[in-house]
């Protein structure tokens, strides 16, 4: 069914969204956040038994977004296209500010 899915014949489930269309949306999602932040850095998280890797930008207040992205090559490329330093969450550990924002907004 997924290999059927690709064919440009075969209709997608309503709601459902192309491989180009899904990075298309990420990166302008990230690009909005980079442009109306400051200070953000890109970390790379693990794939996980639910998501692939995923790429969280944080900003300097703390402020955070996540999306997935099909591999940790990608998340790098996309942290060079976007300007932005990236990280191996798994070596850094996630900054404090981030876990301080988490703090004041978690009953928002």
């Amino acid at each position: 069914m997924r290999l059927l899915s690709r064919l440009p014949f075969v209709r997608r489930r309503p709601g459902e969204v192309s491989r180009d269309e899904s990075k298309a949306r990420t990166l302008a999602h990230f690009r909005q956040f980079v442009s109306t932040r400051q200070g953000v850095e890109a970390y790379l998280e693990p794939p996980t038994r639910n998501d692939p890797v995923t790429v969280v930008l944080i900003a300097e207040t703390g402020e955070w977004t996540r999306r997935r992205v099909p591999d940790a090559r990608t998340g790098r490329a996309l942290a060079k296209e976007l300007g932005v330093p990236v990280y191996d969450v798994m070596v850094t550990g996630y900054p404090p500010r981030m876990r301080r924002w988490n703090s004041r907004n978690k009953h928002r």
